[in-house]
């Protein structure tokens, strides 16, 4: 019998780019020491999705149907995920050890067996650990279906015989395909344990959820080609005080990017925080400079947070600039264009800015907060504790506005916020009941408001 050649090439595992040889730098990500030999395809063909020929059909001939979605059990969960589980989707959720990711998933499987037929294989943990941790949080166990296992082929073999509608692969890192020459959790590994797993949910309309982990840059352990395959990315983190989890998402086919869900740690597991701005905003009773509200917009949902800033002489030669939860560069832009428009001098101060309970901004609205809790801190100014900003900055001191400004507005009216400053283009024209607002073209007018 003539022997099977396996075709192998080097394979970049931060960016799944191909090499026919060895070399220590990738020039498609400029990563270093990432290239290693992998086995490009596997003896044997993978059957493809359910209903997918080799015929050629037009698009407005293909039938679609729009398929119901199942709650996860948590209102937060769902919120991430776009409304809930979608049948034959694959859901990937990375975080760092200890973030919670086996108790969430947990917790949603236990709520999910009451009316559908779920699998927990576990490839790390025993199941006694498992059931251990499910007797702490004092969760219903009756009808969770678990597996220990990290072969690929029985995994599909007892969902063959079980036919959950959900299966939650736990972790992805660990589970192994027959035939594959590399450990688990190298690249080759995980790219077919996860293209495997995927066929299977694709054909039979499971939902699969594969756990994943991070390096220490933070990033999803294992191929770049692993977060090209599944329809949903969720990441989970903590806060930097350890008693909150942010939830949110980086990739979704069936719903918004970015959304973010908040979950409190306690002794009976994750809880979610259904009004996460107030949590945001545990301000003390004493006014102080340099601190003001900003709302950023978090998927689909407005988020009130607290910008602080601290302006001081430089001690030395060269003064700083540190920012928690904001880009550096955002915040350097910002002092050159306060420099300029504003008439400050900042070259011989540092400055220090925090973003308040380990939230990252990710968009430009909370400029103009900056810009003023800065200023705050350099006159020893104190701003009103009633008082809302937001808008972003432009380099020739021009206030832009900001999409989702009448709802950002009302969400501060909700927490008895009776003033804001807020770009022109989002001053509503008949006013808002309950609040002062005032609407500025350029960084000039927005310092003659405070």
């Amino acid at each position: 019998m003539a022997k099977v050649k396996v075709k192998t090439g080097y394979v970049c595992s931060d960016c799944g780019a191909v090499y026919p040889k060895w070399q220590g730098h990738c020039t498609a990500c400029d990563a270093w020491n990432t290239v290693a030999e992998v086995r490009l395809a596997p003896p044997g063909r993978r059957e493809g999705f359910a209903g997918a020929t080799s015929v050629v059909t037009l698009l407005g001939a293909v039938e679609c149907t729009e398929q119901a979605r199942f709650s996860s059990g948590s209102e937060e969960f769902d919120r991430v995920l776009g409304g809930g589980f979608v049948p034959g989707s694959v859901i990937l959720i990375g975080g760092d050890p200890g973030a919670g990711k086996s108790t969430i998933l947990l917790q949603t499987m236990c709520f999910a067996a009451r009316s559908r037929e779920v699998l927990y294989v576990s490839g790390e943990e025993s199941l006694q650990q498992i059931a251990g941790r499910a007797r702490r949080l004092q969760l219903p166990t009756d009808r969770v279906k678990m597996l220990a296992e990290s072969s690929v082929e029985r995994v599909l073999e007892a969902a063959g015989v079980e036919r959950p509608e959900v299966i939650v692969i736990d972790s992805i890192q660990v589970m192994h395909v027959a035939g594959v020459d590399a450990a688990p959790g190298g690249v080759s590994q995980v790219r077919e344990s996860a293209a495997t797993l995927t066929c299977y949910a694709k054909t039979t309309g499971v939902v699969l959820i594969l756990v994943g982990h991070v390096t220490k840059d933070q990033a999803l352990a294992g191929p770049m080609t692993l977060s090209h395959m599944v329809d949903t990315q969720v990441m989970l983190s903590s806060t930097e005080d350890a008693r909150y989890r942010l939830m949110r998402t980086t990739k979704n086919r069936f719903g918004p990017v970015n959304e973010l869900g908040v979950f409190a740690m306690t002794e009976r597991g994750l809880r979610e925080v259904k009004n996460p701005s107030a949590i945001f905003l545990s301000r003390t009773d004493t006014a102080a400079p340099g601190s003001l509200i900003s709302v950023l917009w978090e998927g689909t949902r407005p988020l009130l947070v607290e910008i602080q800033s601290l302006v001081v002489s430089a001690q030395y030669g060269s003064p700083r600039r540190l920012g928690i939860g904001l880009d550096q560069n955002r915040i350097a832009m910002i002092l050159a264009v306060l420099t300029k428009h504003g008439g400050l001098v900042l070259s011989d101060q540092d400055v220090f800015v925090n973003v308040v309970g380990g939230i990252r901004v990710l968009e430009t609205s909370a400029d103009l907060a900056v810009a003023l809790a800065i200023v705050s801190s350099l006159r020893n100014s104190v701003l009103p504790q009633d008082l809302m900003v937001f808008g972003e900055v432009g380099l020739s001191g021009e206030i832009r506005p900001v999409s989702n400004g009448e709802a950002r507005l009302k969400e501060g009216v909700k927490h008895g916020f009776t003033r804001a400053i807020v770009p022109k283009g989002n001053a509503p024209k008949n006013g808002l009941a309950g609040m002062e607002i005032v609407g500025v073209a350029d960084l000039s007018e927005a310092l003659d408001a405070i």
